[in-house]
């Protein structure tokens, strides 16, 4: 945690000092008083300034951005981060440059397990929870739109054949996917059975 000392005639003042020297707003700090500020004869003469000792509170989503290049660094790959704004209570974090197949893994499970484990670092220095949904290559929204097309071809054969149809094991992200997009739909219905990491996606006439 990153901390440094500071001086003022107040320890308003010297908390003052600090934020701007760490460029930070006071929500971002934790202080403790070192020495209260004296008065010296005749108010001047022997009168000592407050010193504060202020830590910089670490900011969950550059935590776990710097998790992230220590991966990258550790796995010599050359890769961009950078916020996405999700438009939901998620943070988006978007992973670019040669070599992603490495990080996405078959089916995207390398990035499900980084995804994990960058949401376990920025919860870490959080008080409040957060969730961090993590792309490479913007193979999440390419994986959506994928299973949103299957979907919706399985959906007619179901209505076409008048029998459900089970899907392949997948991930609860992307079972959420399947249910989602054919959960309005006025036929067929889907629901999920098994156990993980076997569990499946039923699509059946309603």
């Amino acid at each position: 945690m990153k901390s440094i000392t500071v001086s003022g005639k107040t320890i308003e003042d010297a908390i003052k000092s600090g934020l701007q020297q760490l460029q930070v707003t006071e929500d971002r700090i934790t202080f403790t008083v070192l020495e209260q500020p004296t008065k010296g004869l005749f108010g001047l003469i022997g009168s000592k300034d407050a010193r504060v000792l202020i830590e910089l509170v670490p900011d969950p989503i550059d935590e776990a951005i710097a998790f992230l290049r220590d991966v990258m660094d550790g796995m010599s790959l050359q890769a961009e981060i950078q916020l996405e704004d999700m438009g939901t209570d998620a943070q988006g974090i978007t992973i670019s440059g040669p070599d992603m197949g490495m990080i996405i893994g078959r089916r995207g499970q390398t990035l499900d397990a980084l995804q994990y484990l960058v949401n376990i670092v920025a919860n870490r220095h959080s008080k409040e929870h957060i969730r961090i949904i993590l792309d490479a290559e913007q193979f999440r929204k390419r994986r959506r739109k994928t299973l949103e097309e299957l979907a919706q071809r399985l959906a007619t054969r179901v209505i076409k054949g008048h029998k459900e149809i089970i899907l392949e094991p997948m991930t609860p992200q992307e079972r959420k996917i399947i249910h989602s997009y054919l959960q309005d739909h006025p036929k067929v219905k889907t629901f999920s059975k098994g156990e993980e990491p076997n569990r499946k996606v039923v699509i059946a006439l309603k």
